[in-house]
């Protein structure tokens, strides 16, 4: 599931990394995300032998969970089926991490998760896209658009944390840690 705000207002924002990420999953994929039902898109389709389901829910962000609920209930599927693909203001801009369980970090949708399904024994891939400025309020700055430089970097992250769902999906959780996650360095710098 890529987090997100449905509309065109919000298309190109920071908080809308979750949905490009699951955009350029289907594109590799060859999955279509185009059904409309548990307050979300969402497209069925395999990687490889694994059937995968992609979802984007059309809620606003911190409603997230209840379309989690509906899609879970209806796929008979469990919590930990799911990956959550989200922004993250703690990671530098490029950096990407996955989290098993823990709390929300302060991030509304995978509040609203937690909150829906009441656990929180879920896989989530977070891509950092960095703090604000100093004295712009957090809420606005993900509501933002990337600038120039960041968005011409974006294809390339979003493409790479794509690859690492692929990854998790055909090799597991471990590998793709090992591959994607690094300590030392973010992928790109901010400016």
């Amino acid at each position: 599931m890529g987090l997100g705000n449905p509309g065109i207002t919000y298309e190109k924002t920071r908080h809308n990394v979750g949905f490009l990420v699951l955009d350029r999953l289907a594109e590799i994929n060859h999955i279509f995300i185009s059904t409309k039902r548990f307050k979300s898109l969402y497209g069925a389709g395999r990687i490889d032998s694994e059937r995968l389901i992609l979802i984007k829910p059309m809620t606003l962000m911190n409603r997230s969970g209840d379309a989690v609920r509906k899609v879970l209930d209806f796929f008979q599927a469990g919590i930990e089926d799911l990956i959550a693909i989200h922004d993250d203001l703690d990671l530098p801009f490029g950096r990407l991490r996955f989290k098993l369980r823990g709390g929300d970090g302060g991030h509304q949708g995978v509040r609203s998760i937690i909150e829906s399904v009441g656990q929180s024994a879920f896989l989530r891939l977070k891509i950092g896209i960095g703090r604000p400025p100093r004295g712009m309020d957090p809420a606005d700055y993900v509501l933002t658009p990337f600038d120039e430089i960041q968005y011409s970097d974006l294809l390339q992250i979003v493409s790479r944390a794509a690859e690492a769902l692929n990854v998790v999906v055909l090799q597991g959780i471990d590998t793709a840690m090992n591959r994607y996650q690094r300590k030392s360095t973010p992928l790109f710098q901010s400016p």
